[in-house]
Formats: C-alpha cells, structure tokens, sequence
C-alpha cells in the first residue's frame, strides 16, 4: 500500500536533492574557474555526476509510488534500484576522468591560483552538501527509498572529498608544493571509485533479487515461534526486494484434521505478522497437511486445528 504522506516527503525531498545539486555544481565551476585547481575540478565534476543523478533520482521516486497495474503487477519498486546503478556508473565514469586529467596536470607541471573567494565558494559547497545528503539519508531510511539514500550518500561522499581539497589546497599553499593539487584529486577519485562500486553493487543485489540476510533472520524468528503451536513446520520460504517493498512467499505444514478456515486464519496471521515487522510488502503463505508421523504438534492434539479458536 502506497502511503500518500511518505510519498510527498519523498517527492519534496527529492526536489531539494536537485535544487542543491545544481546550486552546487555552478558554485565548484566558478571555484575551479577562479583557481584553474585539478582538486576542484575533481570535485566540480563530480557535481555533473550529481545534478544527472538527482534528476533521474526524482523521475525514479515518482515513479516507484505509482501503483502496481498489469503489465508491473509487483509495482514499480525496482527503478529505485537503476536510479542507484545508474549514480554509482556514473561516479565510476567521473572517477576515471578525474585521474586521467589529474595525472595530465601533474606530469605538465601546472599550477593553481587558490583565493579567499574559491575556498568561501568550496566551504560553502561542503556544508550545503553535508547537510543536504544527511536529510536525504534520514528520509531514504524513513521511507525505505535506496534512490533517495544513494543520492544522500553521494552528497556526503562529496561533502568530504570537499573537505580533502581544501585541505591539499592549503597545504600548496604553506609548503608551495603544487604536486599536491593533482595528488589530492587522485585520492578524491580513489573515493569516489570505492563510492560507486558500493552504490552499482546494493543495485546489481537488487535487480537480482540477492536475499537480504536481516530480513531472512527476522522472518524465520517469526515463523519458528509458531513452531509446534499453530503450525508444524515450513519451508520453500523465499524473499525478495522490489525497491521499498517486501515479497514473501513460504510453505507452511498445519495438522491435517485442520479446516479450510482455520488454516486460512492461521496463515493470515501470520502473513500480518511478517508484513508488519518488515514494513512495506506482501506475504504469501501456501498451506499443506502434515503428514510427518512423528510431529511433535499433531501428536500433542491431533484434532485440535479443526476446532481450536
């Protein structure tokens, strides 16, 4: 079920996550255009990597909220999953033009001109995207929305890369070494690489239906403590993520004396159980007599699931 509110937050803070990425990306290009810096091109660069993303990141969670229809019956969840893909590719891309034109300027010998205005105009830059990518995490959690998180993600990634060049920066400055400026974006490129692979790796998990390891444990521990009271046993559990939501499908085993109804209301339970600890999603149970002579559960009443309110 689509929440309307959450909906909103998220569409609201997706629009903020575009606003900001393009202020940002024209602040850093009047920085690198004020100082001729490899560190703040590095960083300027990876501000066009931002504003892409954060556009395709709108477009995704617009269109995850949509509700599911025929030809998507398991909803739109998974663009979330290209957006994140497609902003880790594209960090990885920046990342390799970042070293390629930092080694250029390192072996030419070029120098940078840093003023009081480029390091106003980065700082600036630092805080915006600091506080932008913490709230765009908080509400990519709150929600449940990976396009959201990875964009926040990135904006924290760039936040601290930020904080790296204006280091190097200074540091040409006091010593007069200005080998450390293409230096500083090579480290700044290594961050990024390490950032989208993280980010290409959580989408590939995603589109393939990698199994969650904490949902697994946290289903199991739901189903195991109605072991041996209304159910026998289960198994074929399988689960999987389409973006924000939860899909859930296992076998349960009820004493084969038990109705129809009973067995119905059994799995209902249950299923309400499941969906209420992971959140947003379905679950499907599919009931099947015991036929295990020695459980422990038919043994104990064999008739009772045919009466037992």
């Amino acid at each position: 079920m689509i929440d309307p509110h959450d909906a909103r937050i998220e569409h609201r803070a997706a629009r903020v996550a575009l606003a900001v990425a393009c202020s940002v990306f024209a602040l850093k290009f009047a920085a690198y255009i004020i100082t001729d810096s490899a560190a703040i091109f590095s960083d300027a660069l990876e501000s066009i990597v931002n504003v892409v993303a954060s556009g395709f990141a709108f477009y995704a969670i617009k269109l995850a909220h949509e509700p599911a229809d025929r030809e998507h019956p398991y909803g739109h969840g998974k663009i979330e999953f290209l957006s994140a893909g497609l902003e880790g590719a594209m960090i990885f891309i920046a990342a390799l033009v970042i070293v390629i034109e930092a080694l250029s300027n390192l072996l030419a010998h070029q120098q940078m001109q840093f003023t009081r205005w480029a390091g106003v105009l980065l700082g600036s830059t630092m805080f915006i995207n600091g506080i932008t990518g913490w709230y765009l995490i908080r509400a990519g959690k709150a929600g449940g929305s990976l396009a959201l998180e990875a964009d926040g993600r990135h904006l924290l990634a760039d936040a601290i890369t930020t904080a790296g060049v204006l280091i190097a920066l200074l540091l040409v400055q006091l010593t007069g070494i200005h080998q450390l400026d293409p230096i500083a974006a090579i480290i700044v490129a290594l961050w990024m690489l390490r950032t989208g692979v993280v980010l290409v790796r959580r989408s590939v998990a995603g589109l393939m239906d990698e199994q969650d390891l904490a949902d697994d444990s946290l289903i199991r521990s739901i189903l195991d403590k109605h072991i041996g009271v209304e159910i026998c046993s289960y198994h074929k559990l399988r689960h999987r993520h389409v973006g924000r939501d939860h899909w859930v499908e296992f076998h349960m085993e009820v004493p084969s004396a038990t109705s129809v109804q009973r067995g119905h209301e059994i799995a209902s339970a249950i299923e309400y159980e499941i969906e209420r600890a992971l959140g947003s999603g379905n679950t499907t149970a599919h009931i099947e007599p015991c036929n295990d002579v020695s459980c422990a559960r038919c043994k104990k009443n064999p008739t009772s699931g045919a009466v037992d309110e």
